[in-house]
């Protein structure tokens, strides 16, 4: 984040929330997520739909290698069961200022059927006919925009390149308790009688390719999402930004994990920073940014929504170093001991190096002079948590006021509030 941490002026709306304050508590409240309404359900299958034909297209396959074809289906398989939260904060951008007036104040609700007769499209959807026009009975045949589909399925193509690269760095070998790409190959060298040392640097570097394969596929669909030049070039642009950055926060990810080998911990907002560079940047700053600037908004209202995405993806990232530590494994499919034993460098880490008797507890877990169990305990001590949390709700309350200044119609609006509400509720 450009602004330094500023003290937690947590809103009573969020204050009541009962999410991640209570984040091991089973009997907690589950978070409200945006509704999933029968125009996102539609939106949501277009783009499945488009990341299908990609695939597909013969142009994107490679006959001639005998090892290509199986690790196309192994990376097309490793995005099914995603949340599409890129795709969905592109759709709510795209229709906010659809409508025509740059500004969001005439764009028609995306949630609610236009009366029998009304030409008015809603944004994100175009009737099956292509002549504007609809009936009553045309809500179920409404086709969503191909454009913004199009964009969308860049985002979520773009996600996968970066998870199946991260978890080369991170040496992980299952991602939502499934086999990764890079444990499929590994697996397929031990049983063609590689040592485990080999097997292993086989299954980095096709899941290495397999990446580049997937960021080459993101570029490829942002640069060819729209028919306006001027607005797909402006798109596109986003899109190339949002790498840069997120391999700037994944370099960054690995240099301040040094810490566990003598180096000075960071400090609270070097983590800010590589949260939003590493993640929060393409998966909710940009999405924002270019699907508001594909449906035409002034580039300083895309700037604005932007920011809100900005202090709402790293309130999310701060949430999720809560749950990868406090949180409940059956509910995250995450363990809560691989960050601290790992030495990962959190918000929570960065609060206990501050306090002498955590900042032993950690030191001794790193020379595995103690346990995990422990450390935790030393942490939740300390107020770390809480710390994390009264941050994490203050960076959605920042998000929450920015969003309040924008000119976005209430439909969308509402869908945005409930995804703040959603990323202090959460509980995975």
């Amino acid at each position: 984040m450009t602004e330094r941490v500023r003290t937690a002026r947590s809103r009573e709306s969020h204050r009541a929330a009962p999410g991640i304050p209570s984040v091991a508590d089973p009997g907690a409240s589950p978070s409200v997520a945006p509704a999933d309404d029968a125009a996102w359900r539609r939106f949501r299958t277009a783009v499945g739909e488009e990341l299908d034909a990609f695939f597909a297209a013969p142009a994107n396959r490679v006959p001639t290698s005998p090892g290509f074809g199986v690790l196309w289906e192994r990376v097309r398989e490793h995005m099914v069961g995603g949340k599409l939260i890129r795709p969905r904060l592109t759709w709510i951008a795209w229709s906010s200022f659809a409508g025509g007036a740059g500004d969001g104040s005439n764009a028609p609700d995306p949630l609610v059927a236009p009366d029998a007769g009304d030409a008015e499209e809603t944004p994100g959807v175009r009737d099956a006919a292509g002549d504007g026009n609809h009936t009553a009975g045309d809500r179920e045949t409404e086709v969503p925009d191909p454009e913004c589909v199009r964009l969308a399925a860049s985002f979520e193509m773009l996600h996968a390149a970066l998870l199946v690269h991260d978890d080369v760095v991170d040496r992980d070998w299952l991602r939502r308790g499934m086999p990764t790409v890079g444990e499929l190959f590994r697996r397929d060298a031990a049983r063609a009688g590689a040592p485990e040392h080999e097997a292993e640097h086989a299954g980095a570097s096709a899941a290495i390719l397999a990446g580049d394969l997937l960021l080459a596929g993101a570029l490829r669909l942002a640069t060819t999402c729209a028919s306006d030049l001027a607005r797909c070039r402006a798109v596109a642009d986003v899109v190339f930004d949002a790498v840069t950055a997120s391999a700037a926060g994944e370099l960054d990810d690995v240099l301040l994990s040094l810490h566990r080998f003598g180096a000075e911990h960071p400090g609270v907002q070097d983590i800010l920073d590589m949260e939003r560079l590493k993640t929060a940047t393409y998966s909710f700053e940009a999405p924002l940014r270019a699907g508001a600037l594909l449906a035409g908004a002034p580039a300083d209202v895309a700037e604005r929504l932007a920011q809100a995405g900005a202090m709402l993806g790293v309130g999310y990232q701060v949430v999720d170093d809560v749950l990868g530590t406090f949180g409940d494994p059956g509910l995250t499919g995450k363990s809560v001991d691989a960050d601290l034993r790992s030495g990962k460098a959190t918000v929570l880490t960065a609060h206990g190096m501050g306090v002498p008797t955590v900042r032993r507890v950690l030191r001794d877990l790193a020379a595995e002079r103690t346990t995990v169990h422990h450390a935790r305990e030393a942490l939740t001590a300390s107020g770390a948590k809480d710390v994390a949390v009264e941050l994490a709700t203050d960076l959605v309350d920042r998000a929450r006021t920015t969003l309040d200044e924008l000119p976005l119609p209430a439909a969308q609006r509402d869908q945005l509030v409930a995804l703040c509400h959603h990323v202090l509720n959460r509980h995975s």
